[in-house]
C-alpha cells in the first residue's frame, strides 16, 4: 500500500475510531436520559460526518487536496441528509419497537445492554464501513477515472435514496393511505429504493479508494459489510418481516423487485406516482 503513508493512516484510523465512539457515547447519554434509544439512528449518519471531517483534517499534507475534499464532502452530504431525514421522521414518536423488544430481553442493566448491543456496535460498524473514506483522503495522487466514476455512482445512490424517502414521507402524510402499502413512484420498481440507494453510495465511495490493488483490497470490507446490513441484516430482512402481514403486501411483493430497481412484473396492477 505504498500510495498511503502508513504513519498517517494509523493516525487517521485511530482518530476516526475515537470520533465514531465519541458520537455514540454522547448519544447514549442523551438516549438514556430521555429513555429513547431510537435517536441512535440519527447518530448513525452524524458519526459518518464526524469520521469524514476528522479524516479530512488529519490528511492535510498527505492526501491530494481535490480527492481529499470531494470524498470527505460526499460523505458529509450523505450523512447529514440521512440524519436530518431520520430526525424528522421520528419527531414526536416514542421508542422504536426494535429497541423496545431488544431491551425487554436484556439481562441485567438495560442501559448497559443497550450500550454494548446498540451504540458500541453501531460505532464499530461506522468505523468499518467508512474505511474507504479514511483511506481515500490520504491518497497523494490526483483523482483518476475511478474517483469520478465512484462519485457518479454515489450521486445516483444519493438521489435514489432521497427521492424514495421523500415519496414515502408524502405517502404516509396522507391520512387516506393509512394501513396501505406504498407502491408508487420508485417503490413500484423496488421495495427498497432507499436501501438500494445506500448500497450505491457506499460502493461509489469504495471506488474512490481504489487507486492501487492494495487500497482496493484493504477497503473492500466496507461495501461488503454495508451490503450485508442492507440486505440480510437490519435493513431489508427486518422490514419485510415487519410488513409481511400487512394487507396487500404479498401482492406487492409478488410484482415488485426486492432490491435492484426493475420494471414491475404486472404494470396494470401497480399504481403510478402522482
Amino acid at each position: 500500500m505504498s500510495a498511503v503513508d502508513p504513519g498517517a493512516l494509523g493516525s487517521v484510523l485511530a482518530a476516526s475510531a475515537a470520533a465514531a465512539l465519541a458520537v455514540m457515547l454522547v448519544t447514549f447519554a442523551i438516549g438514556t436520559a430521555r429513555g429513547l434509544h431510537r435517536i441512535v439512528d440519527v447518530a448513525w449518519g452524524i458519526a459518518f460526518v464526524a469520521v469524514a471531517i476528522v479524516a479530512w483534517f488529519l490528511a492535510a499534507g498527505h492526501g491530494d487536496d481535490t480527492r481529499r475534499t470531494v470524498v470527505a464532502a460526499a460523505t458529509v452530504v450523505w450523512g447529514l441528509r440521512l440524519a436530518v431525514h431520520i430526525a424528522r421522521r421520528g419527531r414526536g414518536r416514542g421508542e422504536d419497537p426494535r429497541y423496545a423488544r431488544m431491551l425487554a430481553r436484556a439481562r441485567g442493566n438495560p442501559a448497559l445492554y443497550a450500550l454494548g448491543k446498540v451504540y458500541l456496535l453501531q460505532g464499530a460498524l461506522v468505523w468499518v464501513v467508512s474505511l474507504p473514506v479514511q483511506v481515500a483522503v490520504l491518497l497523494p495522487r490526483p483523482p483518476e477515472a475511478t474517483v469520478w466514476l465512484g462519485l457518479a455512482v454515489w450521486a445516483g445512490g444519493l438521489l435514489l435514496e432521497a427521492v424514495g424517502d421523500r415519496q414515502l414521507a408524502r405517502f404516509k402524510a396522507d391520512p387516506a393511505n393509512r394501513g396501505r402499502v406504498m407502491d408508487r413512484g420508485l417503490w413500484s420498481w423496488t421495495r427498497h429504493p432507499n436501501y438500494f440507494g445506500d448500497f450505491l453510495v457506499w460502493w461509489g465511495l469504495y471506488l474512490t479508494a481504489c487507486a492501487t490493488w492494495q487500497t482496493a483490497l484493504l477497503t473492500l470490507v466496507s461495501p461488503l459489510v454495508m451490503s450485508a446490513l442492507l440486505i440480510w441484516g437490519s435493513g431489508k430482512r427486518l422490514l419485510e418481516a415487519h410488513m409481511a402481514d400487512r394487507p396487500g403486501y404479498a401482492a406487492y411483493r409478488a410484482r415488485t423487485s426486492g432490491f435492484v430497481p426493475l420494471p414491475p412484473r404486472n404494470r396494470a396492477a401497480t399504481r403510478r406516482a402522482p
